[in-house]
């Protein structure tokens, strides 16, 4: 964690994203919201709340912005413990639907589901956090899900549409806060006509939160896309086109959010990732009049000589983005 508020101190990066519910279901610190305490979501090395605010201070100290994290629908510990919130299986409805993990998810179409994620947010902004991020905010990514599982409150209503609904539950929960409520969605859905199946559809989302984080990695496009051999080898040229493909998505949409990419900084598949793939993806943004970004690396350990060197205290460069923390 402070190796990483040394990166943003010493470099253009002026955020910082913090695990507060991760997709195993534990959140970082003792809660005081009762569900989480009911299920031991804060039993797995919690931090103190002291701690967690000394952190915090810190990173404000140094014109870094501060953002919570929260999985919502990848919560296994959740699932578990509330079985009427999970995915049904078609064959048993009595018995959870179980991801290739083996795995229980939460159910989307459960108002429940999204009130927990609510609240541990609003504790959060309690804490100090200036913006909170929900990520796995779909169902399953899963083709077996639609033979496999069933969905008794769906009502006629499609996936994309219980999203949208769901959205615009938790965005009116989060009102009174006054922090942005950001989203993590599929790279991929602003590229595919449909919802891929998991109810992320452009024009059902993007008015429902205040900044959407598409996450175009480059390893994550299939070989012909764009009519690219390989799109991880060209992350100029891919996210030239996924960005291409989110202005067209968001065109027309009202109140459409703005749109901060994910960039990818790990790699997967040839070639091995580094200082020049990273420039390259930042180089397109920028040719697209994307000026912030978010940086992913599983490790948190990022590219550094990819990052320009602070010209400014943070505090003073306009709201942008940067590494991604898993804060355990």
């Amino acid at each position: 964690m402070w190796d990483l508020i040394d990166v943003a101190k010493r470099t253009e990066v002026n955020a910082l994203v913090i695990d507060v519910k991760d997709d195993r279901g534990f959140v970082l610190y003792h809660s005081t919201v009762p569900l989480a305490r009911e299920i031991g979501a804060d039993t797995t090395r919690p931090m103190s709340y002291r701690r967690v605010r000394a952190v915090l201070d810190s990173m404000r100290t140094y014109g870094i912005y501060p953002i919570a994290r929260i999985v919502v629908a990848k919560d296994p510990l959740l699932a578990q413990h509330k079985l009427e919130w999970s995915i049904k299986r078609r064959s048993d409805p009595t018995k959870p639907w179980l991801d290739k993990n083996g795995k229980p998810w939460l159910d989307p179409h459960q108002r429940g589901v999204w009130q927990y994620a609510a609240d541990l947010a609003k504790e959060a902004v309690n804490l100090g956090f200036s913006e909170v991020q929900f990520d796995y905010v779909r169902f399953p990514d899963e083709k077996r899900l639609v033979s496999e599982a069933t969905f008794p409150l769906a009502n006629g209503r499609i996936r994309a549409e219980v999203i949208r609904e769901q959205l615009g539950f938790t965005r009116g929960a989060l009102r009174s806060t006054g922090v942005p409520m950001t989203i993590d969605v599929f790279g991929l859905t602003a590229t595919d006509t449909t919802d891929m199946g998991i109810g992320q559809q452009w024009e059902k989302f993007v008015d429902q939160a205040d900044v959407v984080l598409p996450m175009v990695y480059p390893s994550h496009f299939a070989p012909g896309t764009y009519k690219l051999a390989s799109p991880n080898a060209a992350p100029y040229a891919t996210i030239d086109h996924a960005l291409n493909d989110v202005a067209r998505s968001r065109r027309g949409v009202p109140n459409a959010a703005r749109v901060v990419p994910w960039y990818q900084d790990f790699t997967l598949g040839p070639p091995r990732y580094g200082p020049e793939h990273v420039r390259a993806q930042m180089r397109a943004g920028y040719d697209n009049g994307v000026k912030s970004w978010m940086l992913w690396n599983p490790g948190s350990r990022y590219s550094t000589q990819a990052l320009a060197t602070a010209i400014a205290p943070a505090d003073t460069l306009p709201p942008g983005y940067g590494g991604s923390v898993p804060a355990r």
